[in-house]
């Protein structure tokens, strides 16, 4: 059923507090929020939510496809979405060949599987890309295009990607505030300063998640988001900072914001709960690594004071059998959709006493604003999508992998026990997940085509 009214709930927002109200619900778009009891039309059946928190659906703005078993991906990760509470998906692909290749490859894949809306981000590798960027942007519906700025010489070979440089960097935001001013998504990291601090991390023996942080050092992540910033000035460009893990790239965003606003950050769940000193070995690689707890300390005082813009998982659905291995030879990252909300729930709003609020924010409309989902995505308001996760904040849970259904076998939190649970997630007025039951088949989530400052447009055609 896609028309109903949401009885019973309190109703939680990105920008001011809790408040208790029903939500109605006419063919899969939210109608009007009502008071308590109020009236709905006649006919429109109730469903119950008492005791719950009503969060407008929320957004992973930060996932990777392909990384293990590709095509069944799409099925298995959106349903580990789901789990989560996590009602859109924005995947990052990788690439060095032209686009539409692409797009129309991995739609094939999609189309059919997803349980939860999705869109995409390019990846920027080669002259293609910056000289195909408007058609990217026109007949793709991309509004985000991801760069490494570490990915000079070989260093992007793993992923089949050219090495780049300054220049190549220059000419793509140059590029960009010629054709609207999508996103520019900057991974900043220093790989000269990175490589020398390798070698003689690994002549001494280092074999630590510490030894992985010394290789690299805050500055390695924050000296290039300064050149990233001032660049982007200059030629008129925007640029985002995923999964920014330091207190001194967020000291030099917040300086250079007063400036130039165009600047956006994401962090991410294991930044706020893992440290440097963890005795994960392999099992805890990430690139960034983990850093001091203070360094995660400041994360949250970001998201608390509204500098953090987007929480998102960099979920990657790899195999225990990548990470269970030394520090050099563990591949980096792991699954993480599914806990951000817990993560923040519980970290954050029972343990720091961080407004609700300020945490929603980061997961639907920080994540909306940003990258051209809103005002269809990320808001309890009319008119939006009905995509609600229903979450109990007194619920507790622990962690096991095999309960919450990626192609991954393991979580970084496996054991852990969580305070706060999404119980209830409805995508466009359709419930997809039930008190931890995937409640459908794949197939029910629908492309978004983005559009810069407009809202997206969702379907088989723009």
């Amino acid at each position: 059923m896609t028309d109903f009214v949401l009885r019973g709930a309190t109703l939680v927002f990105p920008d001011k507090a809790p408040e208790r109200g029903d939500v109605l619900v006419i063919n899969g778009r939210i109608e009007a929020l009502l008071a308590p009891g109020e009236a709905a039309p006649s006919g429109i059946p109730e469903q119950r939510a008492d005791g719950l928190h009503v969060f407008p659906g929320c957004i992973d703005a930060h996932v990777h496809f392909g990384m293990g078993e590709k095509i069944t991906e799409y099925t298995t990760e959106t349903a580990y979405a789901a789990q989560g509470g996590i009602t859109t998906i924005l995947g990052y692909f990788l690439n060095n060949e032209a686009y539409s290749d692409v797009f129309r490859r991995e739609q094939e894949y999609a189309r059919p599987r997803m349980h939860v809306d999705y869109g995409f981000h390019f990846s920027t590798a080669n002259e293609l890309h910056i000289d195909e960027l408007d058609s990217y942007i026109r007949d793709y519906g991309v509004t985000s295009f991801k760069y490494f700025m570490n990915f000079k010489g070989e260093e992007g070979r793993y992923l089949g990607l050219d090495g780049t440089d300054d220049g190549f960097f220059y000419d793509l935001l140059k590029r960009s505030a010629e054709v609207g001013r999508p996103m520019i998504v900057c991974h900043t990291e220093n790989i000269e300063i990175v490589n020398r601090l390798r070698q003689k991390v690994q002549a001494s023996g280092g074999s630590t998640l510490g030894d992985w942080a010394l290789c690299k050092p805050a500055l390695t992540e924050a000296e290039p988001a300064i050149r990233a910033m001032f660049l982007a000035e200059k030629l008129g460009a925007r640029v985002f900072f995923p999964h920014l893990s330091t207190r001194l790239t967020l000291d030099e965003v917040r300086f250079w914001r007063k400036r130039f606003d165009q600047v956006f950050v994401e962090t991410c769940p294991h930044y706020l709960t893992h440290t440097e000193d963890s005795d994960l070995g392999g099992m805890g690689k990430a690139n960034p690594p983990f850093h001091t707890a203070d360094d995660r300390e400041a994360l949250w005082e970001g998201i608390a004071d509204g500098t953090i813009d987007v929480v998102a998982s960099d979920h990657v659905a790899r195999k225990r059998a990548t990470k269970d291995k030394s520090m050099w030879l563990a591949s980096q990252g792991f699954p993480g959709s599914a806990t951000i909300l817990p993560v923040l729930l519980s970290e954050g709003w029972h343990k720091r006493r961080i407004p609700l609020q300020k945490l929603c924010a980061t997961i639907t409309s920080g994540p909306a604003r940003v990258f051209d989902l809103a005002p269809v995505k990320g808001a309890l308001a009319k008119g939006a999508d009905a995509d609600l996760t229903l979450v109990d904040l007194e619920r507790e849970r622990t962690v096991r992998a095999d309960e919450l259904g990626s192609y991954s076998d393991y979580s970084l939190y496996d054991g852990w026990t969580f305070k706060g649970w999404p119980v209830r997630t409805i995508v466009r007025g359709v419930t997809v997940m039930n008190e931890g039951q995937i409640t459908g088949p794949g197939g029910h989530g629908e492309y978004l085509w983005r559009r810069i400052g407009d809202a997206p447009v969702r379907g088989r055609q723009p």
